[in-house]
Formats: structure tokens, C-alpha cells, sequence
């Protein structure tokens, strides 16, 4: 006698897609104070030709903004295909491991360029794997 058991993902209340992207701004801002102020590292990177600071303003919007993007795409799939949890993750963690090249190439030393890359870690992992708890499976939809 074997026993199977249910391993799909529990999909919780559509409310909650707004607390993952409150959950994804938290942790990024307090990945931010450990490496920033705490740790002392320096978030510094270019961006075409000038250097910019990253500071809690800028984890702050471009966290949200990943986050509400992620949510519109898999919103948008949802109502265009029946696969749509499956279909936005690949693309989700497909955009997270290609957006590491960008803090790899533009941080400016080695400390920078390994906090950055964890920032965006941090911020695509919090967005997969909360959004798409909160999205319909192919066998839920029909």
C-alpha cells in the first residue's frame, strides 16, 4: 500500500497578493540595513556614466515595482491561459536569474556587486514563491 501525498501549493486569498509585495519591500529594506549601515558596505554602481548610490529610496521603489509588475503579469496570464501558475513562474525565476547580471556588471566592487545580486535575490524569491501561492492551478481553473 503506498501513499501519495499532495505536494501542489496552497493557494491562499487574493488579499494576500498585496501582503507579498509589502513582505518583498521589508525584506529588501531590512537586507538593505544589514548591508548598508550595519555591515557598512557601500551600494555603489553605475548606471551608463554616472555612479549612483542605492539607498532605501531606490530598494523601496524598485522592490514594489518588481513586485506589482510580477503580480500584474500573473493576473494577466490568469485570465489568458489555464497554466498561468506554471507559465509565470518559469518566467518569473527566468527575469530574477537575468536580472543578477545587471548588479554583477554595474556594482562597483566586489562587496557591491555581491549585495546588489542579493538584493534582487532576495526581492525575486519573496515575489516567486508569494505570488504564486496566491495564483490558480491548471486543475483549480477548469
Amino acid at each position: 500500500m503506498s501513499v501519495q501525498l499532495d505536494v501542489r501549493p496552497i493557494r491562499v486569498e487574493d488579499r494576500s497578493r498585496l501582503a507579498v509585495v509589502g513582505v518583498t519591500v521589508a525584506a529588501a529594506l531590512a537586507l538593505w540595513a544589514i548591508l548598508a549601515p550595519v555591515a557598512g558596505v557601500e551600494l555603489e554602481a553605475m548606471q551608463g556614466t554616472r555612479q549612483i548610490h542605492v539607498g532605501p529610496g531606490s530598494i523601496l521603489f524598485a522592490s514594489a515595482a518588481m513586485s506589482l509588475a510580477g503580480w500584474g503579469l500573473l493576473a494577466f496570464l490568469e485570465r489568458r491561459t489555464p497554466n498561468a501558475r506554471k507559465v509565470w513562474t518559469i518566467l518569473a525565476v527566468a527575469a530574477c536569474i537575468l536580472s543578477l547580471g545587471s548588479p554583477l556588471v554595474s556594482g562597483i566592487g566586489v562587496g557591491a556587486k555581491l549585495s546588489l545580486a542579493a538584493l534582487h535575490l532576495i526581492v525575486g524569491a519573496t515575489v516567486v514563491l508569494g505570488l504564486r501561492r496566491t495564483a490558480l492551478s491548471a486543475t483549480e481553473r477548469c
